[in-house]
C-alpha cells in the first residue's frame, strides 16, 4: 500500500504543478478467481486482476477527469495532463470542488475487512462442484442445473486529495451460489441460493447452499395465479431490502436536487411508522458495507437515518450538499450497514398476523417511478390463507405507491438477511393491489 499511496501523492503533486487549484485521486485494485460449473463440468475459470487510477482536477470551478490502468510514472503523468486539459475546456460549475477539509477522516480505523482465502483453481472448482453435486442428488424432481459459481477476491482502495488527506484499506469478498431447475409434470421452475462473506470461514457450506437452493426451487413447483384483489403483502427478508433501497434512492442528493424524488422536502417529516427506526453503522468490524471513509475521504459515522418514523438525514455527496446548501453526509459511494428495527416475530408469525394475502419472494421488472412513488412490478411467491402458506404463486403484478407502502408498514420480522448493505427482516405491508388472472 505504501507504493500506491506514493503514486497518489505523485499524481496530486503533478496536478498542482500543472496549475490545478485542487485535485483528488484514487487507486483501486482487485485480484481473485471466479469459477463456474454446470452439471459436473467446469465451464469457466477466470483469474482477475483489475486496477485503475482515477484523477480529477479542479481549475477553480472547472473540472476534468481522466483514468489509467497503467500505474507507471509516465502513464500517471499522462493521465494528470489529460485531466488538466479537459478542465480547461469544461464550463465552470459553482458547485464543483473537493469535500470540506474539516470533514475529512482524521483516523483510518482498522475494520478487519481483509481476509484472503484460497484462490487456487483447485479449491474454487472443488467448492462449486461440491455444491452442485449435492443439490442434484437431493430430489428426483431437480432435473437440471443452471450452474454453481464460486468467487474469491481481495483488493484495496487508496484515496487522496489536496486537503493533505490520504487513506486506504484492504478488503476481501468471497461468495458461493447455485441455481437449479426442477420439474413436475410438464411444468418447470428455477430458483437459487447464495452466500457471501469477508471470510471464507463465514460462508455457508456448499451443502447448505445446495439445500437452500433446492428448497427454494422445489417450493415453486405447482405455482398458479391468483384473482385480482387488494390484500396485505409480505416482502420476504431476502427481497425486503429492495423496498428500503427505493427509500435510499429517494433521499439521495442527486434525485433531490433534480427534484425527482417522491420524498422531496420530507426532512424532519414522518416517512415510516412511529415504531420504525433505521440506523447506519459504518464501523462494524468485518461488516460487508463497512468503511472508515467515503469515496471523497469524508469520515463515516454512526447515524440515525429514520428515528421513530421521522426522516433525520438526506444522503449527500459534497456536490449535492452544495447544491442544496447543506452539509455532506459521507455517502459518496453508497450506504454503510443499515440496520432496520424489527419486532420479535418469525416469518411464520408474520403470515399468521397477515391472515390472508401474498408472501412475495421474487420481484422483477423496472416499474418504479421515483418522482411520484408509483410502484408496479412482476412478482412470485406464495398465497397465504388463515396464516398458513397454501400454494406457490407466479405471474402476478403487485402495485401501490412507495410513499404509502413505507408509511403503512405493519410489522418487520426477526429473520434478518445480512448478505447486503441493508439488514432487514421480512416486511408486512398493510395492503397492495395484486393483479393475477
Amino acid at each position: 500500500m505504501g507504493q500506491v499511496e506514493a503514486a497518489v501523492k505523485e499524481a496530486l503533486s503533478l496536478a498542482k504543478q500543472k496549475g490545478a487549484s485542487d485535485a483528488e485521486c484514487s487507486i483501486s485494485q482487485t485480484s481473485g478467481i471466479s469459477v463456474g460449473t454446470r452439471l459436473g463440468e467446469v465451464e469457466t475459470v477466470e483469474f482477475n486482476q483489475d486496477g485503475a487510477l482515477g484523477i480529477t482536477v479542479y481549475r477553480g470551478n472547472q473540472k476534468g477527469s481522466a483514468s489509467t490502468t497503467d500505474l507507471s510514472k509516465h502513464a500517471i503523468e499522462a493521465a494528470v495532463e489529460k485531466a488538466c486539459d479537459i478542465a480547461r475546456f469544461t464550463s465552470p460549475d459553482p458547485y464543483n470542488g473537493l469535500a470540506p477539509a474539516e470533514l475529512m477522516a482524521t483516523e483510518i480505523a482498522d475494520l478487519d475487512l481483509c481476509h484472503p482465502g484460497d484462490q487456487s483453481a483447485e479449491y474454487a472448482i472443488e467448492q462449486a462442484l461440491a455444491c452442485e453435486k449435492h443439490a442434484l442428488n437431493l430430489d428426483d424432481r431437480i432435473v437440471n442445473s443452471d450452474g454453481a459459481h464460486y468467487g474469491s477476491h481481495t483488493g484495496f482502495r487508496v484515496y487522496g486529495n489536496t486537503h493533505d488527506f490520504i487513506g486506504g484499506f484492504l478488503q476481501s469478498r468471497h461468495n458461493l451460489g447455485c441455481a437449479l431447475i426442477a420439474r413436475e409434470g410438464d411444468k418447470m421452475q428455477r430458483d437459487m441460493s447464495y452466500t457471501v462473506a469477508r471470510k471464507t470461514s463465514d460462508l455457508w457450506t456448499p451443502e447448505k447452499v445446495a439445500e437452500d437452493a433446492a428448497s427454494e426451487t422445489l417450493s415453486r413447483l405447482g405455482a398458479r395465479q391468483v384473482p385480482t384483489a387488494k390484500v396485505p403483502v409480505i416482502f420476504r427478508a431476502d427481497i425486503a431490502g429492495s423496498l428500503f433501497g427505493h427509500l435510499v434512492s429517494a433521499i439521495s442528493g442527486g434525485n433531490l436536487y433534480r427534484k425527482s424524488s417522491f420524498l422531496l422536502d420530507h426532512l424532519g417529516k414522518q416517512v415510516l411508522p412511529e415504531w420504525l427506526t433505521i440506523q447506519e453503522r459504518p464501523h462494524i468490524v468485518g461488516g460487508l458495507a463497512s468503511s472508515p471513509f467515503d469515496a471523497e475521504g469524508l469520515k463515516t459515522q454512526d447515524r440515525t437515518i429514520v428515528d421513530k418514523g421521522t426522516l433525520e438525514t438526506y444522503l449527500l455527496t459534497s456536490y449535492a450538499a452544495r447544491k442544496m446548501d447543506m452539509q455532506p453526509t459521507g455517502h459518496a459511494g453508497g450506504i454503510h450497514n443499515w440496520r432496520v428495527s424489527q419486532q420479535d416475530n418469525s416469518l411464520q408469525q408474520l403470515c399468521q398476523q397477515m391472515g390472508t394475502g401474498l408472501l412475495v419472494t421474487e420481484v422483477m421488472g423496472q416499474g418504479v417511478n421515483l418522482v411520484n412513488g408509483d410502484y408496479s412490478r412482476g412478482a412470485a411467491g406464495f398465497w397465504v390463507e388463515n396464516g398458513e402458506i397454501q400454494y406457490p404463486v407466479e405471474e402476478v403484478t403487485i402495485a401501490g405507491n412507495l410513499k404509502d407502502m413505507l408509511a403503512n408498514i405493519v410489522a418487520i420480522g426477526n429473520d434478518t438477511d445480512d448478505r447486503h448493505a441493508l439488514h432487514t427482516g421480512s416486511v408486512l405491508l398493510e395492503q397492495m393491489s395484486v393483479a393475477g388472472h
